[in-house]
C-alpha cells in the first residue's frame, strides 16, 4: 500500500510557521562522515527518500504470539514514526543532510511525526506536506521469541492540489523502496542526474518473484535484500550465490543473512566480501534492515572500503535492535563510539571483531560529547510544563 508520492508539494507551514523557520531541536551530530569528500558546488543535499510515513506503536517482551480469545500484556511498549521515517532517522543520526518527501495526516498522529523527523532529527521536509482531512497510517508491531509480527492500517494519501515541485532534489545519492512490477519515474531521473542510487525491496506478495518486475535496477548503483527475497528473486538456494547473480544486474549487490551476517559482491570489480554479524541482545528487531542500508549508504559516500561499509552497516543494524522502534532506535555517534570503546575494554568479543573494526579507530572522534538522542516511549509524548 502505497500512502504517498514523490512528487508532493511544500507545505505552507504548521501551527502558522513556515517550513523554513522550523528550529531543529536536537544537536547537531558530533561528526561528519563526508567531511573529506565535501566539495564547493556539491548538492546541499547527501541523500533524498520518499514514501510512505507510518506511526508505529511496538509492543516487546511477549513470550509468545498472541492467541485468539485470550488478552496478552507485553513487559514493554514504545510509540515513534516508522515506515520511510525508519530510513531517514538512521542517516540523519549519522550526519548525512538527509530530505524526505512524505504525505503526512491531519492529526495528532501525523503532528507527532512531523515534530519528531524536522525538530528532533533535523530532517528536511520541504517536500513534504501535511493532507487536510487525511489520518495517519499506522502500524502495531509485536516482537517475540526474536520476530516480529505486524498488523498496519491506511489509506491511499490523495494526490496533490497545487503543482508539485520537480522531484527529486538535486542529492549525492537516493534511496529507492522498489515495489514489484511498478516502475517509478524518479528513479531512473535521479540517476541521470547523477544521484547514487540504492534500492531495497519488499516482499512480494504476489508470489511472483519475477526479477522483470524489478526494472529500475537498471538505474541503481546498489540493491540490498534480505536472503529470502534475493534467493527467490534468483531462484537460488544460497544468499551467496544469489548475490553473484544480482550482481549481473547491477553492479553491487548486497544480500543480509540476519544472525549470519552479509554477503556483498561488487559486479564491476569481482571484489566480494562477507562480514558476520555481532552478537547482541535483541529487545525489537523493527527497522533493523532499514538502519543496515543507512549504515551501508553512509560507508558507500564516505569512500570506505566494501569490506568496512558492511562491517559498519551490521554494526549500525545490531545496535539498533537494542532499543524500541525502527526510527528512534537508530544509533547515532555517540553510540557507535561507546560500543567500540567497551569492545576494546572487555572479553566479550572475539579477536576477529577487534579486527574487523580496528578502522573505527581512524574514524571516530577522540572525545564524544553526549547526543541526547530521542528513544520511544510508551506514549506520543508527554507536555512540556
Amino acid at each position: 500500500m502505497s500512502v504517498s508520492s514523490s512528487h508532493v508539494t511544500p507545505q505552507a507551514g504548521r501551527q502558522g510557521e513556515g517550513i523554513g523557520d522550523e528550529r531543529f531541536e536536537g544537536a547537531a551530530p558530533v561528526l561528519d562522515p563526508l567531511a573529506e569528500v565535501r566539495r564547493e558546488g556539491d548538492p546541499a543535499t547527501d541523500v533524498y527518500l520518499t514514501g510512505p510515513v507510518f506511526l508505529d506503536i511496538i509492543f516487546t517482551g511477549l513470550d509468545s504470539a498472541p492467541v485468539r480469545g485470550t488478552e496478552s500484556w507485553a513487559r514493554g511498549m514504545g510509540s515513534s514514526p516508522g515506515g520511510i521515517a525508519n530510513m531517514a532517522t538512521a542517516l540523519a543520526r549519522l550526519g548525512l543532510r538527509t530530505s524526505l518527501a512524505a504525505a503526512f495526516g491531519d492529526d495528532m498522529y501525523g503532528e507527532y511525526c512531523w515534530e519528531a523527523l524536522s525538530r528532533g532529527e533535523g530532517i528536511d521536509l520541504s517536500l513534504s506536506r501535511t493532507v487536510p482531512g487525511w489520518h495517519s497510517p499506522v502500524t502495531v508491531s509485536m516482537a517475540y521469541e526474536g520476530e516480529r509480527t505486524m498488523v498496519s492500517h491506511g489509506h491511499e494519501a490523495p494526490p496533490p492540489e497545487e503543482p508539485a515541485p520537480e522531484c527529486p532534489p538535486p542529492a549525492r545519492a537516493c534511496v529507492a523502496l522498489l515495489v514489484p512490477g511498478r516502475q517509478e519515474e524518479w528513479i531512473g531521473r535521479a540517476a541521470r542526474r547523477g544521484s547514487r542510487v540504492f534500492a531495497d525491496v519488499g516482499w512480494d506478495d504476489t508470489g511472483r518473484w519475477d526479477p522483470a518486475d524489478l526494472a529500475d535496477l537498471e538505474h541503481c548503483e546498489a540493491f540490498l535484500p534480505n536472503a529470502e527475497e534475493a534467493m527467490r528473486y534468483t531462484r537460488t538456494d544460497c544468499p551467496r550465490a544469489a548475490a553473484r547473480a544480482l550482481a549481473d544486474k547491477v553492479p553491487l549487490a548486497v544480500v543480509t543473512m540476519g544472525e549470519r551476517g552479509a554477503y556483498a559482491v561488487d559486479g564491476r570489480t569481482g571484489e566480494s566480501a562477507e562480514v558476520p554479524a555481532i552478537v547482541v541482545e535483541a529487545l525489537d528487531p523493527t527497522g533493523a534492515g532499514d538502519v543496515f542500508v543507512a549504515g551501508f549508504v553512509t560507508g558507500t559516500l564516505a569512500g570506505w572500503p566494501l569490506a568496512d561499509r558492511l562491517a559498519f552497516a551490521g554494526l549500525t543494524s545490531a545496535l539498533s535492535v537494542q532499543e524500541f522502534g525502527g526510527s528512534l532506535s537508530a544509533p547515532g555517534w555517540v553510540e557507535i563510539a561507546a560500543w567500540w570503546q567497551h569492545v576494546k575494554s572487555f572479553d566479550d568479543q572475539s579477536r576477529a571483531t577487534l579486527r574487523r573494526y580496528a578502522f573505527l579507530d581512524g574514524l571516530l572522534p577522540a572525545a564524544c560529547r553526549p547526543w541526547p538522542l530521542r528513544r520511544a516511549v510508551p506514549t506520543l509524548g508527554f507536555r512540556r510544563p
